[in-house]
């Protein structure tokens, strides 16, 4: 346990950014960190308005992955609080955060939590493809700027993948249960565009 806490620090050490990094970088990393997670919930929602009711439902066990994966890191948070390497101190913290547990990252696991859903769905494995690729600056970033360890990313790993597979393998008849009620939600409250068709019924 030890070793690998001597690893986890080292490779923290080794990405984590400088006290003064270029304008550009820090730009770069912050961007990164922050916004590149909004194409999940974007893509979900495009993916929804323009898809009809028969390819909704890996849209919908995705989304509940999602969930799941969050659920599980706040336990895991709540279980074994890990500290974030600026409450240690160790290396440079160059964007705010709360001081909340580390371990796993919950940026991490939503974005993966949805994008191993997706790739259990062979409509849908190239979106999954890239939403899994997207999550790799999104670690990066979060390592450079001094807000996590290189194992709360591998953490988020090992949550999504738990989460997608238990919502595919384990609970299939949810999304089954779930679907038609949603959908009839869905069409009432866009029903106007609906019936422009401006968005898929």
């Amino acid at each position: 346990m030890m070793m690998l806490d001597e690893f986890n620090r080292s490779l923290f050490l080794l990405i984590n950014g400088p006290a003064e990094p270029g304008a550009a970088m820090l730009l770069l990393a912050r961007g990164c960190a922050a916004v590149l997670v909004l194409a999940v919930p974007l893509y979900l929602l495009l993916a929804w308005l323009r898809g009809g009711e028969g390819r909704r439902a890996p849209l919908l066990e995705a989304a509940l992955a999602c969930a799941l994966g969050f659920a599980l890191s706040a336990a895991l948070g709540a279980l074994w609080p890990q500290p974030r390497p600026f409450m240690v101190p160790l290396g440079h913290a160059l964007m705010p955060h709360a001081a909340t547990p580390s371990f796993p990252s919950n940026h991490l696991t939503g974005i993966w939590s949805v994008a191993f859903s997706l790739l259990l769905h062979g409509k849908q494995r190239r979106a999954g493809l890239w939403l899994a690729l997207l999550g790799l600056p999104v670690a990066w970033a979060r390592i450079y700027l001094g807000i996590h360890f290189p194992l709360d990313m591998v953490g988020a790993a090992l949550v999504a993948a738990a989460s997608a597979a238990v919502l595919h393998l384990v609970l299939p008849g949810l999304v089954s249960l779930l679907l038609p009620p949603v959908n009839a939600v869905y069409r009432w409250i866009f029903a106007p565009l609906i019936r422009r068709g401006w968005v898929a019924w």
